[in-house]
């Protein structure tokens, strides 16, 4: 049956279908490897496990449940195993106890079980309850919308091209739209199909937050605000935004050329992240293509002045800047999750075709301009060479001057060669079109898109793993010296270490003793990361045992 099989009759009753899955029961084991990761749960059943399992119908017969599967992808996720593949360097027994079963299962197996969950498409339910959730306890209805790129190293599919900023490079990929609350933690995230520029997907994300937030649209008064970058620069978008939608936005103002008068800036106090920020600000209205805007500049020790502009009518300056220097929090999430969860990868691999009636840029069209860019350039290239040879000659003699510009007659005929291609490219992409459909396109050519349904399972995921994660270490603020340096890597220390579970049947307790951590201050902040996981008094899924944590160090 399999290394750590010991739970015989339940396999064969699931392998002849007599059973809708192998019942959770937790036996009595000292040093369960990565047991650490248990203490997790509280949090994770805080930020809205549960939704997952009401969500999702049950499974197939057969001796891993919905329940199972979903656990083990959470803990595998703050355990850093990253992928499933490397779930094969891990003992199976060992993580098969944390889901109170004999084993996990294999690598093969398991992808079969994602299959099963993928195919009920109901993952944008799943985002929708938890985004519900999660907003709902937002003091304030800020919301930080920004672009990221997972590049596409294959070559099953034919994905189309866009920048990525952090390779300086044009590569194959798609984009994920996340949306995030002014602390850096996810709330949403929209798949882009195409190239779609930020514009496009902060409309989409309007659209959806519409629909997810109750909050009637009044005068003078938004439904929500969006923190955007300035790559969506676009005045009068922004001011339809508010007039049609009641959204308001905060943003960077791009092409800034004057400076405001130091003298009137003011003192600004402030907090950001727990820290009191001081800064020089000031105020005024400006007008920008023909709509006027807050303008709020923020004046740095240099001299610089940020500038910021916004069509929230109430908000203070000073949390304007704020709330634009926060933008910063959800960079970080994207650096981090790169790192630690490796959110880029795939679950599921293939392609899916994209709707043939959807409109791009016709790729032709696209290359026909890089073209006639590259020869313009060239052509701008000899023409500073013979401005230098001319203005080398301003003080010889005109003979000397004449051989000159006769030895440049190459250069010229150069030039007037590339005009000519230049004339006939731009004839050639006058004769196309500039946007085209799907359907338009050599079907060797078409574009597709990566299976949709299991990234947005793994985000779905991955953002409870990080939310839970955010949850502890906003827990060990208080009690651990230098948290905001070093809580998350006590975090990963705290989940993968072992730790004995020993069941108390007549209690219906379930004990996670957790070893001893590599420093003193480590366990004492264990000690007290335990007390309030333990006063959540909560029930292990699919269990009455509830769940005791304690620290061996004690």
């Amino acid at each position: 049956m399999g290394i750590a099989t010991t739970n015989e009759s339940a396999r064969i009753a699931a392998s002849k279908g007599l059973m809708d899955y192998a019942e959770t029961k937790f036996d009595t084991h000292q040093g369960v490897m990565n047991a650490g990761v248990l203490l997790a749960l509280p949090a994770l059943c805080a930020q809205g496990l549960s939704k997952a399992f009401t969500t999702y119908d049950d499974l197939p017969r057969g001796y891993y449940g919905l329940h199972h599967i979903i656990l083990l992808f959470c803990f595998m996720s703050l355990c850093r195993i990253k992928n499933i593949e490397q779930l094969k360097g891990y003992p199976p027994g060992e993580l098969g106890k944390l889901l109170g079963l004999d084993r996990v299962p294999e690598v093969g197996h398991l992808r079969k079980k994602f299959s099963q969950i993928f195919r009920q498409e109901k993952t944008d339910e799943f985002h929708n309850k938890l985004f519900s959730g999660w907003v709902s306890k937002m003091p304030a209805l800020y919301f930080y919308i920004d672009g990221h790129v997972r590049v596409y190293h294959g070559d099953k599919a034919n994905l189309s091209k866009r920048y990525v900023s952090r390779e300086k490079l044009c590569l194959n990929g798609t984009t994920e739209f996340w949306v995030n609350d002014h602390q850096g933690d996810p709330l949403m995230v929209i798949t882009g199909e195409l190239n779609e520029k930020l514009k496009q997907g902060v409309e989409q994300i309007v659209e959806s937050l519409k629909e997810e937030i109750s909050v009637p649209k009044e005068k003078g008064r938004p439904r929500f605000t969006i923190v955007i970058d300035r790559e969506s620069y676009e005045p009068k978008w922004y001011n339809s935004l508010w007039i049609d939608h009641g959204v308001a936005v905060i943003t960077y103002r791009k092409n800034v050329k004057d400076k405001w008068d130091e003298d009137q800036f003011e003192i600004s106090i402030s907090t950001l992240m727990n820290n009191k920020v001081t800064r020089l600000i000031c105020e005024r209205g400006t007008l920008l293509n023909g709509y006027w805007f807050r303008e709020i500049r923020s004046l740095g020790i240099s001299g610089h002045q940020t500038s910021i502009i916004t069509t929230h009518p109430q908000i203070d300056k000073s949390e304007v800047a704020i709330k634009m220097f926060a933008r910063w929090t959800q960079e970080n999430y994207f650096k981090y999750m790169i790192q630690n969860f490796d959110f880029d990868k795939m679950i599921e691999y293939g392609t899916e075709k994209i709707d043939s009636k959807t409109e791009l840029v016709n790729p032709e069209y696209r290359k026909k301009s890089y073209e006639i860019k590259k020869t313009r350039e060239k052509k701008r290239r000899r023409e500073a060479k013979i401005y230098g040879k001319i203005k080398a000659q301003e003080h010889k003699t005109i003979d000397e001057a004449e051989q000159q510009i006769a030895k440049s007659s190459k250069l010229i005929q150069e030039i007037d060669s590339l005009n000519k291609e230049i004339d006939q490219l731009i004839k050639l992409r006058k004769e196309m079109p500039a946007r085209i459909t799907v359907a338009d396109m050599p079907i060797e050519k078409r574009y597709e898109k990566l299976k949709v349904e299991s990234k947005k399972f793994k985000n779905a995921i991955i953002m409870l793993a990080y939310r839970a994660e955010t949850a502890m270490y906003n827990t060990l603020m208080p009690v651990f010296r230098n948290a905001h340096k070093e809580g998350r890597a006590l975090l990963r220390e705290i989940y993968s270490s072992d730790a004995d579970l020993v069941v108390d049947k007549n209690d219906k307790k379930l004990n996670v003793i957790v070893h001893s951590l590599s420093t003193p201050r480590a366990n004492r902040a264990l000690e007290q990361l335990c007390i309030q996981m333990n006063l959540t008094q909560t029930i292990y899924p699919k269990t009455d045992l509830v769940l005791v944590f304690k620290s061996m160090a004690k």
